[in-house]
């Protein structure tokens, strides 16, 4: 049977995509890190036969079947040299699913595996799956935690909605194991939970949490949670410390949530967050960073004030605008770090660092000091400091 003539030009458009190589955008300079001109996943990465229809007969005009809106909030490995994204995928039916995308490079080539991701259907309730982490282990597993979503019974609402952790583990991102979802006994619901790279105290395991009263609004939430528990296959948290606070008239006001999977670098876990403030235009998303103790996870000890990374340009525009969210950061043996991020809902970009220049951000970098006062201040410093090194005071 003849396949239809407009699918070798559709594959043909998709090859060249793909082929496409990334650039510094040169016109962007912080020194903390480069930007990139081209997002790294888009809908249009998706291969085309898992949109369209390849049967003449079924499909007489060769149209999408199964439309895909969007690409984005994507885990990520680096695994014996290769680059994995575990991108969150969203069809025309806003129902998510995951997808692994594999690269030899970091910031482009980028190619979906033949099929999407099949989690075990354990959760019979669970009505849409997205945002996963993933964390190389030090028991040897691969973890993904990610935000298992249903339906609130309780409530006549039909968007009401309950968030918990959902959490499976696999060898080589194929063959995934359904473990019992993330239960934490203060808090009613949870987005965004982290699970910690290696063991604390006596092999307990670690998540970052993120505590909410309600499927949108974190309500009596504080910001950031740890927790840690003895079980990862029937994990139940007693009690979470808040690490990361809300304040107000910061970047973190309405909320925050941890996103990807902490840093290890000699000078203490590097953290890659989101936080959260409301506008008249509506919430406006950003990147912030900060540092806990090697040896005490739960112990804050960088917090460098401001925003780490904001939608610029076109990255504001999309289903949900003004926008950034990041869900996986790796480091290679060279230790550089690439920094994978979504922009409004939509599309998965990337940034790139060194440990080095990570580090001096996060530790040199000064702490906000909550007041118009104190920034003024803080800046006044800096000018007079820098007008001293110019030669330019009298």
């Amino acid at each position: 049977m003849a396949i239809h003539h407009k699918y070798q030009e559709i594959k043909k458009k998709y090859e060249q995509l793909i082929a496409r190589k990334n650039k510094v955008d040169e016109n962007f300079y912080n020194g903390v890190y480069d930007r990139y001109l081209y997002p790294v996943l888009t809908s249009r990465h998706i291969p085309p036969i898992w949109k369209y229809d390849l049967n003449p007969v079924t499909n007489p005009f060769f149209m999408e079947r199964l439309g895909v809106n969007a690409v984005f909030n994507s885990g990520a490995l680096y695994k014996d040299g290769k680059y994995y994204l575990i991108a969150r995928v969203e069809g025309y039916d806003r129902k998510s699913f995951f997808a692994v995308a594999e690269s030899e490079s970091p910031v482009d080539g980028f190619r979906f595996w033949d099929e999407p991701v099949i989690l075990p259907d354990t959760v019979a309730e669970e009505t849409n799956v997205y945002d996963m982490r993933l964390t190389m282990h030090e028991d040897g597993w691969i973890y993904g935690i990610f935000c298992s979503e249903c339906k609130d019974k309780e409530n006549k609402d039909p968007a009401a909605a309950i968030a918990t952790a959902g959490i499976v583990r696999t060898r080589d991102l194929k063959e995934w194991h359904r473990l019992d979802n993330l239960k934490t006994v203060n808090s009613p619901q949870q987005r965004n939970v982290v699970l910690h790279p290696e063991f604390v105290g006596a092999r307990k395991y670690a998540f970052y949490t993120r505590p909410m009263d309600d499927f949108i609004e974190t309500g009596s939430g504080g910001g950031i949670g740890f927790g840690i528990c003895a079980d990862i296959e029937h994990a139940v948290i007693e009690k979470e410390k808040i690490i990361s606070e809300r304040k107000y008239h910061t970047i973190t006001e309405a909320k925050n949530g941890a996103g990807a999977v902490p840093i290890k670098t000699e000078r203490g876990w590097i953290h890659i967050a989101h936080g959260v403030r409301n506008t008249a235009a509506g919430l406006r998303y950003v990147l912030y960073c900060f540092a806990t103790d090697l040896n005490d996870p739960a112990r804050v000890i960088a917090s460098p004030g401001g925003y780490f990374l904001a939608p610029v340009g076109g990255e504001r525009i999309g289903d949900v605008s003004n926008v950034v969210f990041s869900n996986g950061a790796v480091r290679n043996e060279n230790n550089e770090i690439y920094i994978y991020y979504a922009s409004s809902d939509t599309r998965l970009h990337v940034v790139s660092t060194t440990v080095e220049k990570l580090m001096d951000y996060v530790f040199n970098t000064p702490e906000d000091r909550l007041r118009s006062r104190g920034s003024v201040n803080q800046r006044i410093e800096l000018i007079k400091m820098n007008k001293t090194l110019l030669g330019m005071e009298k």
